[in-house]
């Protein structure tokens, strides 16, 4: 009997610690899925991004937003005002600034918003509206607000999105292939759109090879509405018969008929070359000088005193000649490369493109197309880009 009840507590036993493992193993299931969903959430939320980047990327983006409002400041007035007083002028010029941007009915929703919310923290109540009431009303005003540019802000993107996906057709994926050519190109647009342009395509059949860098002023939306516009102008133009002068004074003069009074110009390398004999005809239009790395290390920079595109409709452009020899290289960048900066303010500078090309190496294009990218990347670092970034390079094999 005693062996009986013994080999019960015994069954009994086993059971509930059974029970007990079971209950603990998932547990630690749970708590290891919970964990992982916690990180793959964050994953997500963050995009993979370490929290140094966050932070480099949040502030890059409050000094981009700021500085729309900081427009209307004006800062001569502020300063001649007294120490103390300046940064209650500052505030409410930022603030006049805001609601300059708003439809009158968000504005009215802001300002009674933000007089809610100051009531409910003075402790001041009015009828039988209670200071908690106040502050949920402030928060739920301020919330939708917030959810109504939230909205404005998605519709934007997907049109700027639509945008980069039509400005993606508009340029060349990959060089074209012409016998005893090796060309490559890299374009990086400071915002989801780009005013820079680049292009390479034959005038004809058997024609000269035409290469196109180009870089209107602005950035975002309006440069690259007429970067649009500049590229059907240079395809339409360029399958008519004429030189290299024809065709760029051809250029300027539809240029200065769409430069908004003045206010919008375009800077521009263009090149004929024969991919046979070498024979290259350039105009510089106003861009940086492109740099010719002979086989021999020497470098000339193919200047030109041209004015940019869209400023005068008298202007004479007058093409230049040289011969690209087998190995040589033409680098054709625009401001964007140079001008790039890093986190002390200091630009990249000619000078490091040139050290870069020097000595010559008898590499492909893209080879080397992909080091200057590389080394400029080193430079900036996790500096913010500030103006488009484009790069083609040319050679003959």
């Amino acid at each position: 009997m005693a062996t009986l009840v013994s080999e019960e507590v015994r069954a009994t036993t086993g059971s509930r610690w059974a029970k007990i493992h079971n209950f603990a193993h998932n547990l630690k299931t749970k708590a290891k899925r919970t964990v992982w969903r916690s990180k793959d959430g964050w994953r997500q939320l963050t995009a993979g991004m370490e929290t140094a980047d966050l932070w480099m990327q949040f502030k890059a983006e409050a000094q981009a937003s700021s500085s729309l409002y900081k427009r209307d400041v004006d800062w001569h007035a502020v300063h001649s005002q007294k120490a103390w007083k300046q940064p209650f002028k500052i505030v409410a010029a930022l603030f006049a600034g805001i609601l300059k941007k708003l439809s009158p009915a968000r504005r009215v929703l802001l300002v009674l918003s933000l007089l809610l919310a100051v009531l409910s923290l003075v402790g001041f109540q009015f009828l039988l509206i209670t200071t908690k009431v106040e502050f949920l009303a402030a928060f739920a005003g301020m919330l939708v607000l917030l959810i109504m540019v939230l909205g404005d802000h998605v519709a934007m993107k997907r049109d700027i999105e639509i945008a980069r996906e039509i400005q993606r057709w508009l340029v060349p994926r990959v060089p074209p292939e012409v016998p005893g050519i090796d060309m490559a190109f890299a374009t990086r647009p400071a915002n989801t759109v780009a005013g820079d342009y680049y292009d390479a395509f034959r005038r004809a059949v058997d024609g000269p090879l035409l290469i196109a860098v180009a870089d209107v002023s602005g950035k975002s939306v309006p440069a690259a509405m007429l970067m649009a516009n500049f590229q059907a102008s240079l395809r339409a133009l360029a399958g008519a018969p004429g030189s290299l002068s024809q065709l760029v004074t051809d250029l300027n003069r539809l240029a200065c008929g769409n430069n908004l009074n003045g206010r919008r110009f375009t800077t521009a390398f263009l090149a004929e070359l024969n991919p046979a004999t070498g024979e290259l005809s350039y105009l510089s239009a106003g861009h940086n000088p492109p740099m010719l790395v002979r086989q021999d290390g020497t470098i000339e920079r193919l200047n030109s005193e041209s004015m940019p595109l869209g400023i005068d409709l008298t202007e004479k452009f007058v093409a230049g000649e040289t011969v690209l020899e087998l190995n040589d290289l033409l680098v054709i960048y625009t401001d964007g490369v140079t001008e790039a900066q890093n986190e002390s303010d200091e630009q990249f500078g000619e000078a490091r493109l040139l050290a870069m090309l020097q000595p010559r190496m008898p590499e492909r294009a893209a080879v080397t197309l992909s080091a200057i990218m590389k080394h400029l990347d080193e430079f900036v670092g996790v500096a913010a880009q500030h103006d488009d970034i484009t790069c083609l390079v040319v050679t003959r094999t």
